[in-house]
């Protein structure tokens, strides 16, 4: 019909020869360049399939670089009797006009006044490394601005998870506190700084700054309410080993107040974690409430840590599927894009050419009708 008979041609002839009985189990068809035509459509879809493609498979990979978090609450079931408190504040009061003590729910009394060091220091010195005020939402609920979900890093997606805390918290080494800046100008500083870690009953407690001679009364002892100052800077907060480049809520915060007599109380709910990912480490996150006012001359002023240890663990763990799973997710992708955009090709080709014939009718009718009227 077309002259392929005179020339001893039939349809097979462009096909592939005939090779060896596997060729017979060949599922993929096959043409020659020859025999394909290239249209604007298809490269289009083809620029399309292509980008798709590569955002799926680079949201593929950054899950599976990330790995993912399980979340997982029990009750605590190991008997845990004493637990380490980390703290590091300025106050704005000298040194020798502090007392500090916990005493908890089972009766005991700490004076960690005789454990904690305290150096005299400028509040000035303080006020500009970096430290921020509380806030408030709109339900009264506090606004730390700072977490355990905020370190500071670079793993080139914006957020943190199980590997950057536990990369934070170093190698396990017992970590110390820095110095106290030496004080500047002649003098014996405006503040006093309070820093050390002590352990304390694994109970419901109330760790507590006062001035000398309130709240517990001690033979000639009595400061003038004019020295009252309970104006202070938590530089760190914590409970458990000390891992001085994880922030707690209450890190970096500072609250002022013009009053002598002012009382501040921080409730704290602390909870047991630990952080999985290749190596644990155990430690405890804390969510905190505060309140602040101004009290009379007969109630006791100052800075009040009350803590409550909750009866739970909570396990959070990071894994990551293997590379070979990573693969096979990858290739489901890419296979998934190539078959729906050949159906995508194909239906906005069958619809090109239903459009292309509606109006190619049309504009015979309008043509033909224009002829019989100029006859």
């Amino acid at each position: 019909m077309n002259g392929f008979a005179a020339h001893g041609l039939d349809e097979d002839a462009f096909g592939e020869k005939p090779g060896n009985i596997v060729q017979a189990f060949d599922y993929f068809p096959k043409a020659k360049p020859q025999y394909i035509t290239q249209t604007s459509g298809g490269g289009k879809w083809t620029v399309a399939m292509i980008t798709v493609s590569c955002l799926l498979i680079f949201s593929e990979f950054r899950v599976w670089w990330q790995g993912q978090e399980e979340h997982t609450f029990a009750v605590e079931k190991g008997v845990g009797h004493s637990m380490q408190l980390n703290m590091d504040i300025v106050v704005a009061m000298q040194c020798q006009d502090i007392h500090i003590n916990v005493q908890d729910a089972a009766g005991d009394r700490i004076l960690a006044a005789d454990i904690l060091k305290r150096d005299p220091t400028n509040w000035g010195q303080w006020v500009d490394n970096g430290v921020h005020k509380l806030g408030h939402d709109a339900h009264g609920r506090i606004v730390t601005g700072e977490g355990w979900h905020n370190l500071e890093h670079d793993d080139g997606f914006g957020e943190e998870h199980v590997h950057d805390i536990l990369a934070a918290a170093g190698n396990g080494k017992k970590a110390k506190f820095g110095k106290t800046p030496r004080v500047r100008g002649a003098g014996r500083g405006d503040s006093c700084r309070i820093y050390g870690s002590f352990f304390v009953n694994k109970v419901q407690g109330d760790f507590h700054i006062t001035a000398r001679g309130h709240g517990y009364q001690e033979m000639g002892q009595h400061l003038d309410h004019n020295a009252f100052n309970f104006s202070h800077i938590v530089n760190e907060l914590s409970f458990g080993l000390f891992y001085p480049s994880l922030l707690n809520p209450l890190d970096k915060t500072i609250a002022t107040t013009p009053n002598h007599f002012h009382k501040f109380q921080y409730f704290l709910s602390v909870v047991p974690t630990i952080y999985s990912a290749g190596r644990d480490i155990f430690t405890n996150q804390y969510a905190v409430t505060e309140q602040s006012h101004m009290v009379g001359d007969r109630s006791v002023p100052g800075i009040f840590f009350k803590y409550d240890i909750e009866p739970m663990l909570l396990t959070i763990e990071e894994r990551r599927d293997g590379f070979l799973r990573f693969v096979v997710k990858v290739v489901n992708v890419f296979s998934g894009v190539l078959v729906a955009g050949h159906w995508g090709f194909t239906l906005t080709e069958w619809a090109m050419s239903v459009w292309g014939r509606r109006r190619k009718s049309y504009s015979d009718g309008v043509l033909t009708g224009k002829a019989s009227f100029d006859d």
